[in-house]
C-alpha cells in the first residue's frame, strides 16, 4: 500500500515509521520539500506525496487541516483519508466536514487521533485503538491499526467520529491523574 503522511511530528512520523517496517511504501508531505525527514526520510510537498498514494494519513494541526484538503482536493478524491488531527477547541475536534465538502469521493476514517505517540512507537499489549470509518475506509483502517500493534475497535461509520472523539479528553483527563504518564491506553475486556 502506498500512504501519504502528511506531517512530520510525532503522530505522522511514527506511524510512518511502522508502516514502512510492515512492508508499505511510505511518502511525508509538509508544506515544503527538505532532505530530512521524520528516520531521516525526505519529505516532499504535501501534493507530490498525493500523487500516488493510496491511503493519505493527516496528522498536521487541527487548524491547518482545511486550508491543506481545500488546495488538494481533487487528489484526495477516491482516496482513504484517515483523520488523526484533533481540533482542540473547537466544536468538533474531528475535520470530517472539512474533508467531506473538500473531496467527496474520499473514504473517511477517524483514527490515530485518542492516544499519545508514545503507545504507537510501543504499544502496551492488547491495547485498542477505537476508530470509525466509512464502509469503504474500514478493512485499510484496521490493517493500518494492526500493523502498528494496536488491536482495533471499530465504533461506526463515519457517523460515529464524535464517539471516537470523546475518548481524548478521557485520555488526556487519566494522564494527568498519573502524573503525566503518557504511556496510557484503552482496552475491552469481554
Amino acid at each position: 500500500m502506498r500512504i501519504a503522511v502528511i506531517g512530520t511530528g510525532h503522530i505522522g512520523g511514527t506511524l510512518g515509521g511502522k508502516w514502512q517496517a510492515a512492508g508499505h511504501d511510505v511518502v511525508y508531505g509538509g508544506r515544503s520539500a527538505r532532505a530530512d525527514g521524520p528516520g531521516g526520510e525526505p519529505v516532499a510537498t504535501v501534493a507530490d506525496a498525493l500523487r500516488g498514494a493510496d491511503v493519505v494519513l493527516v496528522a498536521v494541526p487541527g487548524p491547518a487541516v482545511a486550508d491543506i484538503v481545500a488546495a488538494n482536493a481533487a487528489a484526495l478524491d477516491g482516496k482513504v483519508v484517515i483523520d488523526a488531527a484533533n481540533r482542540m477547541g473547537q466544536a468538533e475536534a474531528n475535520s470530517q466536514a472539512a474533508i467531506k465538502s473538500a473531496a467527496q469521493g474520499a473514504h473517511y476514517a477517524r483514527a490515530f487521533n485518542t492516544l499519545g505517540w508514545e503507545n504507537f512507537a510501543q504499544p502496551p499489549a492488547g491495547a485498542n485503538l477505537f476508530f470509525a470509518a466509512d464502509e469503504r475506509a474500514r478493512s485499510v483502517t484496521e490493517e493500518l491499526i494492526s500493523a502498528v500493534g494496536l488491536e482495533p475497535a471499530f465504533v461506526g461509520d463515519a457517523s460515529a467520529a464524535r464517539t471516537v472523539d470523546g475518548l481524548s479528553p478521557l485520555w488526556f483527563a487519566l494522564v494527568q491523574q498519573s502524573g503525566g504518564n503518557r504511556r496510557l491506553a484503552f482496552r475491552i475486556v469481554r
